[in-house]
């Protein structure tokens, strides 16, 4: 069941959803493609919904079918762009149906400031991340001291209204990422809070996410002012 939790600060006009039980992929992308259209024609507030799936691959509009290894799960066409990427129980989605047509009409920007705010939330639980020049995606040390990705990003704008969003994996099954090269970068590994020794819910990340989310909505604010940052 689904519970919704307050626009951060009280101060913005959008709709926060925090999903309790799997949703299936086809399912929210269905709704999410809804909503973007009610968004555009202002029948509907803009949406960050937080949520898990079952097992599935998803495959973006750069998807190469050699980088599909081992289709244990459903293979989805997302619509969004990047590669094939994995989604399952202990990872953390976050789907953002947000208008930029008033928030700087700016894809550049918009990627900057969903990763800026996963790095910020990040941090809240001590884990140290970062961008990577030439690889989408949030990054941080892992237990052996190589770079691996924590986080993925995947956007599609479609009439300047936002769809898709983020991953974070909290404790997901790694080796069901063994099913595809993630995100097309083969050589890095794919890490979570778990295997670095951290126990983070589904309810806390949400909650630190949140009160981090003023911050990544100034950002995109910066960015109608032509201020990426």
């Amino acid at each position: 069941m689904a519970s919704t939790a307050p626009a951060a600060g009280g101060a913005f006009p959008i709709e926060w959803r925090c999903e309790t039980a799997q949703v299936p992929y086809a399912a929210a992308l269905a709704e999410m493609e809804a909503r973007n259209t009610a968004v555009f024609e202002g029948r509907a507030a803009e949406l960050v919904w937080l949520l898990e799936h079952p097992p599935v691959y998803t495959a973006g509009t750069s998807a190469d079918p050699a980088e599909l290894v081992d289709p244990r799960f459903e293979v989805v066409e997302a619509g969004r762009g990047g590669r094939y990427t994995y989604h399952g129980p202990g990872q953390r989605i976050g789907y953002l149906v947000l208008n930029l047509a008033e928030r700087g009409k700016d894809v550049r920007c918009f990627v900057h400031a969903i990763e800026g705010w996963v790095i910020a939330t990040l941090k809240t639980f001590g884990v140290e991340s970062w961008r990577a020049e030439g690889r989408v995606g949030i990054w941080t040390r892992d237990i052996d001291g190589s770079e691996a990705k924590i986080g993925a990003i995947g956007v599609r704008v479609r009439r300047w209204v936002t769809m898709h969003g983020f991953s974070v994996n909290l404790d997901p099954d790694l080796s069901h990422f063994g099913g595809i090269v993630p995100c097309g970068i083969a050589e890095y590994g794919v890490t979570s809070l778990a295997r670095l020794g951290l126990t983070v819910s589904a309810e806390e990340w949400d909650e630190a996410l949140i009160a981090a989310a003023p911050d990544f909505l100034d950002a995109l604010d910066a960015a109608a002012k032509r201020a990426c940052r």
